[in-house]
């Protein structure tokens, strides 16, 4: 793959008048004051197919936006916590049938908080039940360890969670396990799937079986052999220049905190869940390695098995969903969407079904600032769509925008 040639639609196998619609919905967008700009990058059998910046990186200043923007990519962070801790397992160092608290012994008995109300009074209380069974490494891949995120409803386990702010740029890994293991679970573990931190959790665990900050691990055996240059937790200050800016005010229930990385102040925690800042070329190296089964530019990753392993569907049924689930739209892995949960990415498991065009196989997820990727193996092709936006219809309209006007380009 080589993203620093020009695009080749046509050998790409891409309509060029028909990727030009692209073009002019986002210009148009951005003309109307819809999002400040964005990056829309795609790729068919390793041939760039379309790189175009629309709009401005920071509109307050009118900063325009460029190919090499930076952004907060959010939870589009969970694959890469996913990948560093596979690696572990294909060196021995873990298994997903392990249970967490074989690395993380302060989570050995935690409890889960069963929510009740009194007929009488309307009065909520919580009880403390026992976990039937250990929440495992597979667990925390999946979200099936019981975790939940306090931000995103009001129940009382989320209440405890915002209470003991879960979501705090100060804090390090191992001061977050330290919070989580004085709170109770919202499910029994492997009973539902709960999008929330338990990929913070797997970065944790990251870090107590390499020795290493989760910082530290992602430079070492992911972005550096990946060649993903700008991809860290952190930008380094002659690149400030780069990073892109959302155009509204910031809402405490548009975005995790976590997602509003200030340059100005170094990062402390390194969020497993969502702290990485990177590039369309970066990501689309990273997705690029998926594609070719771990392998990338010579560099090999993971294994093929490992990979196959990852992008397919983990969730059991029967199983619960949280009540949040369906708030991830068009990336909700619900049966009636024909999709499923990897370990850290959507993926489709039937045809049809699904609002968007796509393919069997095909994997995905976005992040809380409007980032968004997907993967189809069946077509050997990739996205990557950059935005920095905080309001949810419009980071989800652009979603199904991109994968709509993607595939009607194909020849």
């Amino acid at each position: 793959m080589r993203i620093d040639s020009l695009p080749s639609p046509l050998a790409a196998g891409f309509s060029p008048d028909r990727l030009e619609r692209l073009s002019a919905a986002l210009r148009a967008d951005v003309e109307r004051g819809e999002i400040p700009g964005s990056v829309a990058l795609i790729m068919r059998g390793g041939v760039l197919a379309y790189f175009e910046a629309f709009g401005y990186a920071d509109r307050n200043l009118q900063r325009p936006m460029h190919e090499d923007c930076i952004f907060r990519i959010a939870s589009m962070t969970k694959p890469v916590t996913v990948v560093a801790a596979l690696l572990l397992m294909e060196r021995g160092k873990l298994l997903l049938s392990d249970p967490v608290s074989r690395y993380l012994p302060q989570l050995r008995d935690v409890k889960v908080g069963v929510e009740t109300r009194e007929a009488a009074t309307g009065e909520r209380k919580l009880a403390l039940q026992a976990c039937h069974r250990p929440m495992t490494v597979q667990d925390l891949m999946r979200h099936t360890a019981g975790f939940t995120y306090g931000r995103f409803g009001d129940s009382l386990v989320q209440r405890a969670y915002r209470s003991a702010h879960l979501i705090d740029n100060r804090q390090s890994n191992a001061e977050l396990i330290d919070k989580l293991s004085q709170l109770p679970l919202a499910h029994q573990p492997g009973s539902t799937f709960e999008y929330g931190m338990s990929t913070d959790v797997l970065g944790a665990v990251v870090e107590v079986v390499s020795g290493l900050s989760l910082e530290r691990f992602f430079a070492t055996e992911i972005t550096a052999p990946l060649g993903m240059a700008d991809t860290a937790f952190d930008v380094v200050p002659n690149a400030v220049g780069r990073l892109a800016e959302p155009q509204r005010a910031t809402s405490a229930n548009e975005a995790p905190a976590v997602a509003l990385y200030d340059p100005a102040r170094t990062t402390r925690w390194y969020s497993g869940g969502g702290g990485l800042l990177s590039t369309a070329a970066d990501y689309a190296r990273f997705v690029q390695m998926l594609l070719n089964g771990g392998e990338l530019q010579g560099v090999r990753l993971l294994s093929r098995k490992t990979v196959d392993l990852m992008l397919s569907n983990h969730l059991p049924n029967p199983l619960l969903y949280g009540p949040q689930t369906a708030a991830l739209s068009i990336a909700a892995p619900l049966p009636e969407y024909g999709q499923g949960y990897g370990l850290g990415v959507g993926v489709r498991t039937a045809p049809g079904l699904a609002p968007v065009p796509g393919s069997v196989g095909d994997f995905y997820w976005g992040g809380a600032l409007g980032p968004y990727f997907w993967g189809d193996p069946a077509e050997n092709m990739l996205v990557i769509f950059m935005l920095q936006e905080l309001n949810v219809q419009i980071r989800t309209r652009y979603r199904a925008l991109l994968r709509a006007m993607t595939y009607q380009a194909l020849r």
